[in-house]
């Protein structure tokens, strides 16, 4: 098989901290690879030196001549006073390609991006569509091999399975093999073939398993069980050796010296496979509760928030009881962080509901995470961010010590005086968790708290999660959490409408159930359709567009490769009135042959949950 790229030991270091050694691995055409590893292990440089932007302490890179490598930062920094067409047109101006070429590759991403209009300054963008942006960037070049560093940050999950469903489309501008450094481990689970995880727990630096996601968390476990059984036995055959050294210098030198030179390596190997197996340890955390037994803690009836024209929910009920555990989804901009901020100020000062009532009950602490992370001065030391008041912390009524507190959080004691405004974004959403456990509280209000984290960190706010014995509501992006996490979420339509779900994949199966229903509330879409269902099989006029939906898309298939063509007769090329007419038509037909895959995939679906 062709090999695009290939690594082999690969070492890098940022003055005395070194990232990573001995990693090396191939990539192939098909390879989907996803980049997995705690903060701080190296992705992004790797990624940086597999782009050419950095240098390697130690090892090589080989690539296949002509390569053409993309790549997508974490941030993206557009030239102000631009537009998107203008954004895409830039990285296409060293491309060999013909303006119409051009024109056909950037309006073809653009709308399959979803932008409107191809004009719109960038400066009017949201992060969202910003990232969305930067994306058609790192495609409009055709690259061969594309590395992606967190793709998903800053997009909602309509976002997310937008940029899921790019990735593996059936067109030319998906590359042949990409690289994608994500702590979404749905992202990761749908869109990888192969997993590299980058950690000194591992014997070579790096664990590379060939399948999803899950495939690697399963061969991980049992990689880590084996080297600590492996652990366990070089302990017994040290002690073994021990005891034979211990008996005296006569029966020493009765002995082979190869026996001594032994039992040294030996332990040399156990110091170095016993630091491996620490580094996986994870520490154990917990949300403080008071253990208050009411059954309600808080009741909102009938609650409503208008945001200028817009009605971001109406007649909202919800309670709160402990061990209940609510999230909440929507685009951005529905209103969840609004209902939040809402609940929050629920018994005191802060935002209200335009109507209806919020009770609490009777001395109910509440505490939330701001998403913004507006509380943590930048110019404190992590020392003080985690300890105010001296070298140790109060938890649970004991005294912990600082060092052990922030272990607890991940932080090395070599990063205690580092200033808060130099620590990641991980990092410091590490240090609001971390003074929110030393708050007991009946309900957590968590916006977006996943923000940055690793999946070591993920892991340890999961498990202290699933532990918090009182009432929580969850705001994230991240799918597996919420299926691991909430019992139920409560979906926003965008339109004032709210309805609640058993799961993430429910309210996802209702939005398409009633996309083009404006206007209704998902409860309303549902009731109304299940009076209509004819049960065993679809419509008569559901089931004739579905008999036909194959020719019609290879028609407006072909439709499109016609017109392609003629986009690139010199005649029409020179003819600006021309031009401009059959790209429209061309923009007509992708946006029809994109409005028959959704349509067939929604009949599809449709089918099978009526067989």
């Amino acid at each position: 098989m062709t090999c695009l790229i290939n690594c082999q030991d690969l070492e890098k270091s940022f003055g005395e901290q070194n990232l990573f050694s001995g990693v090396s691995f191939t990539v192939h055409p098909g390879d989907r690879i996803g980049l997995v590893g705690p903060n701080g292990s190296g992705k992004s440089t790797l990624l940086r030196i597999m782009a050419g932007l950095d240098e390697p302490d130690h090892g090589t890179i080989i690539t296949k001549r002509h390569l053409h490598i993309g790549y997508l930062p974490q941030s993206e920094t557009f030239t102000p006073g631009t537009d998107c067409a203008g954004i895409l047109s830039q990285e296409l101006h060293s491309h060999a390609l013909d303006p119409a070429e051009q024109q056909v590759r950037i309006h073809s991403l653009l709308n399959r991006a979803g932008f409107t209009d191809p004009h719109q300054p960038v400066d009017n963008l949201s992060g969202g569509w910003q990232k969305r942006l930067a994306v058609c960037k790192a495609l409009v070049g055709h690259p061969d091999v594309l590395l992606l560093d967190e793709p998903t940050n800053h997009l909602d999950l309509e976002g997310i399975l937008w940029l899921e469903k790019l990735l593996l489309a059936q067109a030319d501008f998906v590359p042949a093999a990409w690289i994608v450094v994500s702590h979404d481990r749905c992202f990761l689970e749908n869109t990888t073939t192969r997993i590299i995880e980058i950690n000194r727990v591992f014997a070579g630096g790096c664990l590379q398993v060939k399948g999803c996601y899950s495939d690697f968390l399963l061969k991980k476990q049992e990689t880590l069980s084996i080297q600590q059984e492996r652990e366990e036995r070089l302990k017994n055959r040290l002690r073994r050796e021990n005891e034979w050294l211990s008996r005296g210098p006569k029966a020493r030198t009765s002995k082979a010296r190869y026996r001594i030179r032994e039992a040294r390596q030996l332990q040399e190997d156990l110091a170095t496979l016993a630091a491996r197996n620490r580094e996986n340890q994870l520490p154990g955390i917990a949300f403080s509760a008071t253990g208050r037994k009411t059954r309600k803690l808080l009741v909102a009836t009938k609650i409503s928030k208008r945001f200028g024209r817009k009605q971001l929910f109406s007649g909202l009920d919800l309670v709160l009881t402990p061990g209940s555990r609510l999230g909440l989804l929507g685009r951005n901009g529905c209103g969840k962080s609004t209902l939040m901020q809402i609940l929050a100020a629920a018994g005191g000062d802060g935002p209200k509901p335009d109507s209806g009532s919020i009770r609490l009950a009777e001395g109910v602490r509440i505490v939330s995470f701001d998403q913004r992370r507006s509380r943590l001065d930048s110019r404190l030391t992590l020392a003080r961010a985690l300890a105010p008041e001296g070298d140790s912390v109060v938890y649970r009524g004991r005294a912990v010590h600082l060092v052990s507190w922030a272990n607890r959080f991940l932080f090395r004691p070599d990063q205690l005086e580092t200033p808060v405004g130099r620590l990641s974004g991980g990092e410091q959403a590490r240090i609001l968790i971390a003074r929110l456990m030393l708050r007991p509280a009946d309900i957590l209000l968590l916006d977006e708290p996943t923000n940055d984290l690793d999946i070591p960190a993920l892991q340890v706010l999961e498990e202290s999660l699933l532990d918090f014995p009182g009432a929580l509501v969850l705001v994230t992006h991240d799918r597996f959490l919420l299926d691991r996490i909430c019992d139920r979420v409560l979906g926003f339509d965008g339109g004032g409408g709210t309805d609640f779900f058993s799961d993430y994949s429910q309210w996802l199966r209702s939005l398409r159930d009633n996309d083009g229903t404006k206007g209704e509330k998902p409860g309303h879409g549902k009731k109304r359709r299940t009076n209509e269902k004819r049960p065993g099989k679809l419509s008569y006029l559901d089931q004739r567009e579905y008999d036909q939906m194959e020719e019609r898309i290879l028609a407006a298939e072909e439709e499109e490769k016609r017109l392609q063509n003629r986009l690139l007769d010199p005649d029409i090329m020179a003819d600006q009135a021309r031009l401009q007419d059959h790209w429209q038509r061309l923009e007509a037909i992708q946006q029809e042959i994109e409005r028959l895959y959704n349509r067939w995939q929604e009949l599809e679906e449709k089918k099978n949950q009526l067989s």
